[in-house]
């Protein structure tokens, strides 16, 4: 089986990749940017350049691919994709079988056109990447504080149970026409957060509260528009209830028990120290 991986340089996709990889299935990577991107590929995956906002560029690299993993972003501001319909009747056109799309709660263009299609598809819905703390690192380096929005549980997921979730729906039978909820295996307040990631640092990292208009201003310092400040405002104080569950989607779909943020945060110390 052939695959093609869109957002192949990102989190989740580089794990998609690399997994497919070893298992010695053959890999097309789909980057903007070929030539930059090939260093870091696994034997077995290749470089392909192509943008999912021109889908001509991607109609070559569908030619005798099985199955096709997408995002719902394209572009350098990650605005969401309106090329999904184009996308998806390409990807019917080459005789792709299965496709998977990593999204978040709501759906858009490409999940919209898939539903229509008569390709299998499924969705991968994480609660919140573990990854996403990678945004303390520099705070945590220097003043060893996490500043937090908000303090409600997070079932945070690793990325390589969501790209393990991501590949056995593109290998395996039986996921089509799931829209799968993905969680780690605890529901961690800040607190517990600061916790893991002082154990696997060896030092004390403390979380500190924002309040609204400290958390709008640090938004802004980072270059959000004020359409995403309002957006993370409301996400912070009206946080989704069920982004604190813990699933079973990981032990039920890979038939393994989910990473947890004390493994995630020993494997990226470095990061929160160097």
């Amino acid at each position: 089986m052939t695959f093609l991986i869109a957002g192949a340089t990102g989190t989740v996709g580089s794990e998609i990749v690399r997994r497919l990889a070893a298992a010695g299935h053959p890999v097309r990577a789909l980057t903007r940017d070929a030539r930059r991107a090939r260093p870091g590929l696994p034997e077995g995956a290749e470089a392909v350049q192509g943008d999912l906002t021109d889908p001509e560029s991607v109609a070559p690299h569908l030619e005798g691919v099985d199955g096709l993993h997408l995002i719902t972003f394209g572009g350098d501001d990650h605005a969401p994709l309106e090329t999904g319909p184009r996308l998806v009747a390409l990807a019917q056109e080459a005789g792709v079988r299965r496709v998977t799309v990593l999204s978040d709660f709501y759906e858009g263009g490409v999940q919209e056109a898939l539903r229509a299609s008569a390709l299998t598809w499924t969705f991968l819905n994480p609660v919140e990447f573990m990854a996403n703390l990678l945004e303390h690192a520099e705070e945590i380096r220097a003043e060893g504080v996490m500043r937090v929005s908000r303090d409600h549980p997070s079932a945070m997921v690793h990325e390589a149970d969501i790209a393990a979730v991501a590949v056995a729906a593109l290998t395996e039978d039986g996921h089509g026409g799931q829209a799968y909820l993905i969680s780690g295996p605890e529901a961690l307040t800040p607190e517990d957060q600061a916790a893991r990631l002082s154990a696997a640092t060896g030092r004390t990292v403390t979380p500190v509260r924002l309040d609204p208009e400290e958390n709008a201003r640090r938004l802004r310092e980072r270059g959000h528009d004020e359409e995403y400040v309002a957006f993370a405002l409301d996400l912070a104080a009206n946080p989704p209830e069920v982004g604190g569950r813990v699933q079973d989607t990981v032990p039920r779909v890979t038939g393994r028990s989910g990473r947890t943020l004390a493994q995630w945060a020993a494997e990226h110390a470095a990061e929160f120290t160097g």
